[in-house]
């Protein structure tokens, strides 16, 4: 009864307020079932979806891994192409060496035994066709020369002083048959003695010889002065001309001592030389701080020796042995060749004289080809490297004006 009249009392208080807070219906069972139903069937559509989305997400995955792995294929695959490239190549730089070294010594020995009989020929011969001769072994020894100095690449040390010497000796051959058919005027060093000039001539060392080039002193080396015979003569002829065992002497030779022949320097010190014309060859050993200046070589130059020095001449060819803190000013017609070396620095041949041109045409070199600063380095095989053993002038320090 108490709880009834509770009840009633609540009704009342809620009619007097005019409505107030509703009670909730109440859900009956099947209601509820179908609720839970529709949860489920919610939550399993929401479960789809989310495995949808994974499975997506999982394909892509696989996509990416999959271009992974095709990418990791490809470059392993263009690894080992390019591994078979690199043995490809290994083998054919073992190979190829090989194959052009015998086809150069082949070719080498072919040529030079041409040559030699062409050489042999002149022999006998009228004076114009052994001039014709002459010039034919000339041309074909430049040519040879320059077969070897395209080989250098793959050219051993062996092969290469093998060649050179060959060649050295060729033009030495031709050097010899040219004076034999085109005898040149013969040069004599003189030498003063004490007991054979009369008291107060001047002597050969006191008034030197006037030459085209500017007097410059002749004086004999040691040992070459010789006594008297019974002609009287005091006077020793050489085929070669040149200067020895000098000392800040101002030397000249004109083109009509010199006349194509050889020219030979030696143990000269703080001295200025000028050679005019055309030698055939020029030597220069045990060179001390000189100033040398040469007109066109039309075979070979030999330095050998040689420091604190500035050279200049054109040439066909030059080999330099020995020489140090040394400028070139040069031209070559071939590549000069350095051995033993160091600080040697080369600029184009800049010297200028009345007859250069027909000194040039004398010399039959190649004017418009100039391999001044081609050089090889026998003591340095690094092809990509440069060698450290030359440079070449700055413009800006070359020298222009050699008076």
């Amino acid at each position: 009864m108490g709880r009834q009249n509770t009840i009633n009392k609540i009704t009342t208080i809620q009619s007097n307020l005019g409505g107030g807070v509703e009670t909730p219906p109440r859900v009956s069972r099947a209601e509820k079932k179908k609720r839970r139903s529709r949860f489920r069937k919610h939550r399993h559509c929401s479960n789809m979806e989310t495995a949808a989305e994974v499975s997506q997400d999982n394909k892509f995955a696989t996509d990416s891994d999959a271009a992974t792995i095709q990418e990791r294929i490809q470059k392993r695959n263009q690894a080992r192409i390019e591994d078979v490239e690199r043995r490809k190549e290994a083998k054919e730089i073992r190979s190829v060496p090989e194959e052009k070294g015998e086809y150069f010594s082949r070719t080498f020995r072919t040529e030079l035994a041409c040559i030699e009989e062409l050489l042999s020929r002149c022999s006998g011969a009228d004076r114009a066709e052994v001039i014709r001769r002459l010039e034919e072994t000339s041309t074909k020894t430049a040519q040879l020369q320059k077969f070897v100095n395209d080989s250098l690449l793959f050219l051993t040390q062996y092969e290469l002083r093998q060649a050179q010497a060959a060649l050295q000796k060729l033009q030495s051959s031709i050097s010899e048959a040219r004076d034999k058919a085109l005898p040149k005027k013969k040069f004599a060093f003189r030498a003063r003695t004490n007991d054979a000039v009369p008291p107060g001539a001047d002597t050969p060392a006191e008034s030197g010889k006037a030459d085209g080039g500017g007097g410059a002193l002749e004086k004999s080396p040691p040992g070459a002065a010789t006594s008297e015979g019974a002609n009287g003569g005091g006077a020793a002829a050489t085929d070669q001309c040149g200067f020895s065992n000098m000392d800040g002497e101002l030397l000249t030779k004109t083109a009509e001592e010199i006349q194509k022949g050889d020219v030979l320097l030696t143990h000269l010190s703080n001295c200025k030389v000028r050679l005019f014309g055309s030698p055939s060859t020029l030597h220069l050993k045990h060179i001390d701080s000189c100033e040398i200046l040469c007109g066109p070589v039309s075979t070979s130059v030999f330095v050998d020796h040689c420091k604190n020095s500035t050279l200049a001449f054109p040439c066909q060819q030059l080999r330099t042995h020995s020489t140090t803190d040394t400028q070139v000013y040069l031209h070559v017609t071939s590549r000069a060749i350095i051995e033993d070396c160091h600080g040697v620095s080369l600029a184009p041949f800049s010297w200028s004289y009345p007859t250069l041109d027909a000194d040039f045409n004398v010399s039959g070199l190649d004017r418009d080809r100039n391999n001044w600063s081609q050089v090889d380095d026998f003591n340095w095989l690094a092809a990509r490297t440069p060698s450290p053993n030359w440079a070449v002038i700055p413009e800006a320090d070359r020298r222009t004006n050699w008076d």
